[in-house]
């Protein structure tokens, strides 16, 4: 088990990021690809992915490539993959198939001939005795990816999505994936900032998703110290050598490096934030308040400010700008969205909910286009006036937005959000207008093209 290929898949945007992140873990450079990265570790280094990685989606161990033309050649590629060596028949599995472009009528059929082949093995090896599928809760997750000509099949380290930190019981709706919230972050910068004592502010921060992953970084806690992985009950798992990892990572938290704030127009989802800070260890390490984002003063002289905004019919959770609509739910980019819409390998695929969301978010915003420019034309006119010194980086869908609120971005950063393709916007604030600046904001990166 001391060399593996190992691939991590990541929101499509995000695998720069992601590839940064895993040289920092492991100390080996991986590849990075559309949407994930590759590289060959140790057993060791997929226990420290699952535990330290805050972008990835899941921790892949590829065990077999080969080309294919039909659902025999899928057979016999899984049936010649040793399966014995990280589970046994007393266990259970499930095949999850994945494909692009792939010539193969039938996914469904495709997934039976590699399941079927791999209980044969087990028959064949253990005396008729086979492992029973399990497509609730099994004990293994193997994944298959199919492209023109290739089949790939890899096992699951991971168990339940990366993104599934433990923490978050309280949450309002479509909420921000704790990986998307990390991206975020990254793509600020300020994940390196924080070192230098710069803080972090979220003025919609909604059930906290941001300042809670924000809160995590600059007491240099582990993403995965509060759950379980899929790891845990393959053959490989040394159950002393997790525990020296996690009582490694529980010995480098320390106190927050950098302040973080959060506020939100809802004081009920300022609770959910506080509730769920309790639970990742980080409530002493972070500022929740109530206020409308339209009239929240700065919590400190400068810092960075990370958001993404409502928008469309419920502008209304943002401030007053909106309350004329009624409601209040928070309308904050797509919702969680199976893998039918994007696949294991983070590839956004054509999907009838993709284009349903996308339709109706166009007009949500037809409809109250009125009052969705004016919020974002307000917010912007607070900013300038009260918040000079800071750098405001805004994740949206919307294109134009900048437009809208007559600023001019100094950076835009590609991200996907599910299926949605959005922009992460960064704005250099200056008191009274928006303009590209001599000196960005303290250890902010300079502007770039996006």
């Amino acid at each position: 088990m001391n060399s593996l290929s190992l691939f991590l898949p990541c929101a499509a945007g995000v695998q720069d990021h992601l590839a940064a992140e895993v040289q920092r873990i492991t100390g080996v450079a991986p590849k990075a690809w559309r949407a994930g990265v590759a590289l060959e570790g140790a057993w060791r280094d997929a226990l420290l992915l699952n535990l330290h990685s805050r972008l990835a989606q899941r921790v892949l161990v590829q065990l077999a490539q080969h080309a294919y033309r039909n659902e025999q050649d899928l057979y016999n590629a899984a049936g010649n993959v040793a399966w014995e060596l990280w589970f046994t028949p007393r266990q259970t599995f499930k095949v999850e198939i994945t494909a692009q472009h792939s010539p193969l009528q039938s996914l469904n059929f495709a997934a039976l001939r590699i399941k079927d082949a791999i209980a044969d093995r087990f028959r064949s090896r253990f005396q008729d005795q086979r492992p029973s599928v399990d497509t609730r809760f099994p004990d293994v997750r193997i994944y298959v990816h199919l492209t023109t000509d290739t089949v790939t099949l890899h096992i699951d380290t991971s168990g339940e999505p990366l993104f599934k930190r433990g923490w978050r019981e309280d949450k309002g709706d479509a909420p921000l994936k704790e990986t998307l919230a990390a991206a975020m972050i990254a793509a600020s910068g300020w994940d390196q900032l924080c070192e230098q004592g710069v803080p972090l502010y979220d003025p919609c921060c909604g059930s906290g998703t941001i300042v809670v992953e924000a809160a995590q970084i600059a007491c240099h806690m582990a993403p995965g110290l509060q759950r379980r992985f899929g790891f845990e009950k393959l053959a490989p798992f040394q159950a002393h050598v997790w525990q020296s990892l996690k009582a490694e990572a529980h010995e480098r938290i320390t106190s927050p490096v950098a302040p973080v704030f959060g506020s939100d127009v809802s004081f009920r989802m300022v609770d959910f934030a506080e509730r769920n800070a309790q639970r990742a260890g980080v409530a002493h390490a972070l500022q929740l308040r109530g206020g409308d984002a339209l009239q929240r003063m700065p919590p400190a002289p400068a810092g960075v400010m990370l958001i993404n905004p409502p928008y469309g019919e419920r502008i209304e959770v943002a401030g007053v700008a909106g309350q004329s609509s009624g409601g209040r739910g928070r309308s904050q980019g797509a919702p969680a969205f199976s893998h039918q819409a994007v696949d294991e390998f983070g590839q956004p695929l054509p999907s009838s909910a993709a284009r349903a969301l996308q339709g109706g978010r166009e007009a949500a915003q037809s409809d109250t286009g009125q009052s969705v420019a004016e919020f974002f034309q307000q917010l912007a006119a607070h900013w300038k006036k009260h918040f000079a010194g800071w750098t405001a980086h805004m994740l949206t869908p919307d294109l134009k937005l900048p437009g809208k609120m007559r600023l001019k971005e100094s950076r835009r950063v590609p991200m996907w959000n599910g299926p949605i393709e959005c922009r992460l916007f960064r704005f250099d604030l200056v008191a009274g207008s928006l303009r590209k600046t001599e000196a960005p904001a303290p250890g902010a990166p300079g502007p770039s093209a996006g």
